[in-house]
């Protein structure tokens, strides 16, 4: 038994100042680790790598524990070079057929194009991580789903336990609900030996989870859903404002805009609630976050929102997560956006479920957002995502919460979602894990 403090190596591609959606979990996740006594190590990508492709948050590594230790290692990813004098002649010559040939031999090493090369780095760290100070337990969230290789690695040369974390699929697409790899090909075989020797598998919600038990039944004891949740001190005060009656209403949203949220079909709803209902006639609409992936708003999206500008509607750009809080003290009504779905939860959903405001959910009612929504006091689901009369209907409906809803239903809210708490989620893994690596903590 290892009675000095278990030694977590926390293996992941997004991690702070990286701005992505999936970096508030590998914080919090590498954080819960460390405040739970355990050592921590995380491996993951340079600074460089964020300010280049994805965008940054410096306010995020403020948030890393001082006693997790960061080990950054180079990340290459050719195919968004921008800068043509780092090109090769033959880039230059024939960029699609240079771009066809790079997505082939990023797979060489591993089945995932972009990330594959990154293999050998990730491991040969994680060698010498272990050599240096012994792990005792390896967690590898995705995606990129190369971190488990990593994961793996160790497990093979030393017999390091593994968690594999998955914040989507790898095989499932989680909008379509279609198989993304057939069972035969490179990526669904390297799953399964992941999984076979995985001390656990951990899914971020239970249809997701359910899919991988059908595919897995022999491993279904070893996963567990370990929902995102909300980390309390990053969200804005649950201290109720109470009805809004004075002023013009303001309905928010926080979080990356993805081609798959309907954008558009939103606007539609909008503009008809404001010429159906006086509550929304002077009200206001605020984005916040990056339209699309990269940290240049995407062109199509902008066009969007500035068209609607003179309905209220405005994009505010990206917000650093420390002063998310500033963002939501201006709401009366928070918009949850997602592209359609089964299998669709989004961490957001927890965020927005710490505010005790009323929810309008502009997403498809089968979304697995919704199975967490369901009994909010204050949730305004829309029937129809794709008809903009039941998006009206929801956003007229809110705003009427928004200004009536008495201090019962408000307080029923707020501990609605205080269920939600992250630590909540991720204490009993943490526990369990502790135990069954034998450490004390």
């Amino acid at each position: 038994m290892n009675q000095a403090r278990p030694h977590m190596l926390y293996v992941c591609w997004g991690y702070p100042p990286c701005r992505g959606g999936g970096v508030y979990r590998a914080l919090a996740t590498a954080n819960r680790f460390a405040e739970q006594g355990w050592k921590v190590t995380v491996l993951t990508a340079d600074r460089e790598t964020f300010h280049r492709f994805t965008g940054a948050d410096l306010t995020l590594e403020e948030r890393i524990h001082p006693d997790v230790e960061v080990v950054r290692v180079p990340f290459e990813w050719p195919i968004l070079e921008a800068d043509l004098r780092n090109w090769s002649k033959s880039r230059a010559a024939n960029p699609k057929l240079w771009a066809k040939w790079r997505t082939k031999r990023d797979q060489i090493p591993f089945p995932e194009t972009g990330y594959g090369p990154w293999r050998s780095t990730i491991e040969k760290a994680a060698e010498e991580i272990h050599q240096a100070n012994k792990v005792d337990l390896t967690v590898a969230t995705a995606n990129p789903h190369v971190t488990f290789a990593a994961a793996y690695h160790l497990f093979k040369k030393s017999g390091v336990p593994y968690v594999m974390d998955y914040r989507d699929a790898w095989l499932l697409d989680v909008f379509s609900g279609d198989r993304l790899h057939e069972p035969n090909s490179r990526a669904a075989r390297w799953e399964r030996k992941l999984v076979n020797s995985a001390r656990e598998v951990w899914f971020v919600n239970d249809p997701i989870l359910d899919w991988h038990k059908d595919l897995y039944p022999e491993h279904a004891g070893k996963m567990h859903t370990v929902a995102n949740g909300f980390d309390p001190d990053l969200v804005p005060s649950t201290q109720d404002r109470g009805p809004v009656t004075d002023r013009p209403l303001v309905f928010g949203y926080v979080g990356t805009v993805s081609p798959k949220v309907p954008l558009a079909d939103f606007v539609k709803g909008w503009q008809l609630a404001k010429e159906q209902s006086e509550d929304l006639r002077d009200a206001k609409v605020k984005i916040h976050g990056y339209l699309g992936y990269y940290a240049q708003p995407r062109a199509d999206m902008l066009g969007i929102l500035n068209a609607a500008a003179e309905d209220g509607v405005s994009y505010e750009g990206p917000v650093g997560k420390a002063e998310i809080a500033k963002a939501y003290d201006e709401f009366d009504v928070q918009l949850l956006m997602l592209g359609k779905g089964r299998y669709v939860t989004s961490g957001k959903v927890f965020e927005y479920l710490a505010t005790g405001l009323p929810i309008v959910s502009v997403h498809d009612p089968m979304n697995a957002a919704s199975d967490v929504l369901r009994g909010h006091p204050l949730w305004f689901p829309v029937k129809d995502v794709e008809n903009p009369e039941t998006i009206a209907e929801a956003l007229i409906e809110a705003a009427r919460a928004a200004r009536t809803a008495d201090e019962g239903i408000r307080a029923k809210a707020r501990e609605f979602g205080a269920s939600y708490r992250r630590d909540l989620q991720m204490d009993p893994r943490i526990q369990a894990l502790a135990e069954r690596v034998g450490a004390v903590v």
